[in-house]
């Protein structure tokens, strides 16, 4: 017969020692894995923080270098507008007239331009307006619905060119009987919006695109919470910023054609980006304090962790033709 020692079964004691280890190996692995989830998601969030920072940087960057690009036409004989251009219109005559000014800006804007809509006050507006480096009909070039740039090569209408919506364009090529290219014509208005979505929150860098049918609005970086330029002017036409300012267009106190030609002159740019997680991180405040453009945002003190990129760009286009 077996011994009744040998039958019994845990007893009390035992089982809740028992339960009692196993609860703290759970509790630990529990730990782990809260730990672990935690730090892959506040990664994840710092890597999209990063790509979109890098993006945005890049994207106006490659904008910039492409800003008055007007195909075979040199826009140095190009009369200067007498007022400074309202970005927003689209008339044929302000945009003719416009082609002058490839770049334009509004530092620190608190008013929306008349075209875009909820602009996050004290942030920069950037215009650049340009021809596209390809030729309607050519393969892969996309037409779209644009507004049209063509440029005279006749030695009878040398420097002479169309802005259109489609009709009436009928400049020639050097042969003076060919039609001369036509290109599609942008302008392009960046700025940051308060929201992504409507309501969500996230400060996002936008464009206002022209087209036949007027300006477009696309989201473009979601989590740009500031744009800041410095626009280096060149002063004594060698193609070398002299001065940097936020506002060429009232730069050294300038008045009337003045100030249309701080604009025309600039040829480089100090790009200022901060970007900030889309994402709150619990338990994170941010209390550091960042320098752009000769401005400080900050501390914020929310939960939004946030890194601040800059750039040196080269208005190639612009440069180029002034020396």
């Amino acid at each position: 017969m077996n011994s009744p020692s040998k039958n019994r079964g845990f007893s009390l004691i035992e089982l809740m020692i028992g339960i009692a280890l196993g609860l703290l190996v759970v509790a630990g692995v529990g730990t782990i894995f809260a730990n672990n989830y935690r730090t892959r998601s506040e990664t994840e969030k710092t890597n999209l923080q990063i790509e979109n920072g890098r993006y945005a940087t890049q994207l106006l960057t490659d904008e910039m270098r492409m800003a008055g690009y007007y195909g075979e036409l040199s826009p140095v004989s190009v009369p200067t507008p007498t007022a400074l251009p309202d970005p927003c219109d689209s008339t044929t005559a302000t945009l003719i007239s416009s082609v002058a000014l490839p770049v334009q800006g509004v530092d620190n804007a608190t008013a929306a331009l008349s075209c875009i809509s909820d602009l996050k006050s004290g942030t920069d507006i950037f215009v650049d307006r340009r021809a596209s480096s390809c030729v309607q009909g050519m393969p892969g070039c996309t037409g779209g619905s644009y507004v049209y740039f063509q440029t005279a090569l006749c030695s009878t209408s040398a420097g002479q060119y169309l802005i259109s919506a489609g009709t009436g364009l009928n400049l020639t090529a050097k042969d003076c009987v060919t039609q001369a290219d036509i290109r599609s014509y942008r302008t392009n208005i960046y700025f940051i919006a308060n929201n992504n979505q409507a309501g969500d929150g996230i400060p996002t860098l936008k464009v206002a695109e022209l087209g036949s049918a007027g300006f477009t609005i696309t989201p473009l970086v979601a989590g740009i919470d500031q744009l800041q330029i410095e626009y280096g002017i060149d002063t004594n036409g060698d193609s070398i910023p002299d001065v940097y300012a936020s506002d060429p267009g009232s730069y050294g106190g300038c008045t009337g054609v003045a100030c249309q030609n701080n604009w025309r002159n600039v040829v480089t740019a100090r790009l200022y980006i901060l970007a900030r997680n889309t994402q709150s991180s619990p338990g994170f405040s941010d209390t550091h304090v960042y320098t752009a453009g000769g401005n400080t945002y900050g501390p914020y003190n929310d939960a939004y962790k946030r890194h601040l990129y800059t750039s040196l760009i080269r208005f190639n286009n612009i440069a180029g033709r002034l020396e």
